[in-house]
């Protein structure tokens, strides 16, 4: 392996382009590729920004000697003089797709085995796998960018609410438990044994503190833990935007919101149309049976409750006349369904936790 003594990257290998040609520079990062034609070798060289190809040429020995030691993933700093690809070697799938970096030095800065999978974003790999080698799988652009969008995310949130003078301000981790929806995760104290500190579910008690001092405007962009059954929508540590404001009314919480959202979502590409629609909570329930309803979802519950009313079955017939309400789904073309087909869905609404 070679040193990095005093070498100093001069650009990513993702942002070279054809204002470069002609110019001497240096990058560094792993080798995603390597073709060995012989007296030619070709390096892919990746880093977070992107992939630039190094050519090895037999006019420069020493950098081709080197180049034949290349193995996928071994960590490089390259240099060398940026070429114009020829029309016929153009790469369109690559930002750096027209350019080239001949290399005049190669320096083997580690050594890599054989990777456990392909680190190209196609290549498939078991999840017990990926976890084991996380440092391996993150190496992927497509995690890169996910990573990328998610700190473009909290920029942008962070830009937004300072303009709107929201003061951004941590409060403590380690505190006492305090009443929320799950268990808390307990760290034992080393000064006082015995005693626990409690990590926080959210920062309600706090940010209401901060109201009662008069900051007026809070926002956080915080870690929070909670100690329950592990679903799709549910982690044992998440991250929330966290806001609290004095003196609000529905109207500014509405437009904060909607200004937030239609931010967030511009950074991945998405136009957000305003105003977003608004539903009570009591329509929201009526009309889809939860507060958090799916609104492409296009079977609406319907009332059957009058109906029932005059019913020849006594169960149904009791409880729309007892003030209770019925309610179900209409699905049209679909009057002709058999008892088994009726029972059949009866047990696929169980997976979801319905009662059939």
């Amino acid at each position: 392996m070679d040193s990095l003594g005093d070498l100093k990257r001069t650009t990513y290998c993702g942002c070279v382009d054809e204002l470069m040609v002609g110019r001497r520079i240096t990058v560094m990062g792993w080798a995603d590729r390597v073709r060995d034609l012989g007296n030619l070798i070709f390096i892919d060289l990746r880093d977070r920004e992107g992939i630039i190809q190094i050519v090895a040429h037999p006019e420069q020995q020493a950098a081709l000697k080197k180049a034949s030691q290349v193995r996928p993933e071994y960590v490089l700093a390259v240099t060398g003089e940026v070429k114009r690809r020829s029309a016929e070697t153009v790469n369109p799938s690559l930002t750096t797709g027209r350019i080239e970096l001949e290399a005049e030095e190669i320096r083997i800065l580690n050594i890599a085995l054989t990777p456990p999978f392909p680190i190209g974003d196609g290549a498939t790999a078991s999840e017990e796998t990926r976890l084991k080698y996380r440092y391996l799988d993150l190496r992927r652009a497509r995690f890169q960018r996910n990573f990328r969008l998610r700190h473009q995310v909290c920029m942008e949130t962070r830009k937004l609410l300072d303009a709107r003078g929201f003061l951004e301000i941590e409060t403590p981790f380690l505190t006492k438990s305090t009443p929320e929806g799950a268990r808390d995760y307990l760290v034992p104290s080393r000064i006082y044994p015995g005693h626990f500190y409690a990590l926080p579910q959210s920062p309600q008690l706090f940010k209401q503190l901060l109201m009662v001092s008069g900051f007026d405007k809070y926002f956080q962009v915080v870690r929070c833990f909670r100690d329950e059954d592990l679903r799709a929508d549910r982690q044992p540590e998440f991250t929330q935007i966290d806001i609290e404001m004095s003196f609000p009314q529905p109207e500014m919480v509405f437009e904060l919101v909607e200004a937030l959202l239609t931010a967030v979502f511009g950074l991945a590409g998405v136009t957000v149309p305003l105003p977003i629609p608004r539903l009570t909570h009591r329509e929201a329930v009526s009309r889809f049976g939860t507060d958090r309803p799916d609104m492409r979802f296009g079977l609406e519950l319907v009332d059957f409750t009058e109906i029932f009313k005059t019913s020849g079955f006594e169960v149904f017939k009791e409880i729309a006349n007892g003030g209770g309400l019925i309610k179900g789904i209409r699905v049209p073309g679909r009057a002709d369904y058999s008892r088994k087909e009726v029972d059949t869905l009866g047990e696929f609404v169980k997976t979801y936790g319905a009662q059939a």
